[in-house]
């Protein structure tokens, strides 16, 4: 249901603002001033996403949580989406999302709101290898096997379904 509502929302106070800014300014500076948030909201998004990009990356490499760094690309990826659509209210909240304290601060509060089941991290063993811990009610029997081949030749047409 609030999706919908922000769907509906969202558009109508982005038409409210185009037309109160548009009024005031007049058309061109209006529109300048749009493309010129998605050029500089570009320009940040790529510059942010790089860093959130090496913060991933150093948090796999000591092999700590992470879901913070994660959390933060993902906002960087919708202040880019955002700042990419037309708009002077998405524009403000795409450029707040930009901010690391407005994206600290939302992590903490999903935090609050966000209860982790599990969390692992390592290579992960795998249950076919020779030397893996069998438990007592697996089902696996080794065996060995040969093919063989059945020489003979069907006695009728086929149905046209099968290959031969």
């Amino acid at each position: 249901m609030w999706l919908f509502v922000a769907f509906l929302l969202v558009p109508l106070i982005e038409i409210g603002l185009f037309i109160q800014i548009g009024g005031w300014i007049g058309l061109w500076p209006t529109l300048g001033i749009v493309v010129l948030t998605a050029i500089l909201g570009t320009y940040l998004v790529r510059s942010q996403g790089l860093m959130a990009l090496d913060k991933l990356r150093g948090s796999f490499s000591r092999l700590e949580d992470p879901s913070e760094p994660l959390a933060h690309g993902a906002m960087i990826l919708l202040a880019g989406a955002l700042l990419l659509t037309p708009g002077f209210f998405t524009d403000a909240v795409g450029f707040a999302l930009l901010a690391p304290p407005v994206r600290s601060s939302l992590i903490a509060y999903m935090r609050e709101h966000i209860k982790v089941q599990r969390f692992e991290m390592g290579p992960q063993p795998d249950p076919y290898a020779q030397d893996a811990p069998r438990k007592p009610n697996d089902t696996i029997i080794d065996g060995d096997y040969h093919e063989v081949s059945n020489a003979k030749k069907p006695t009728h047409q086929g149905s046209g379904w099968t290959k031969h």
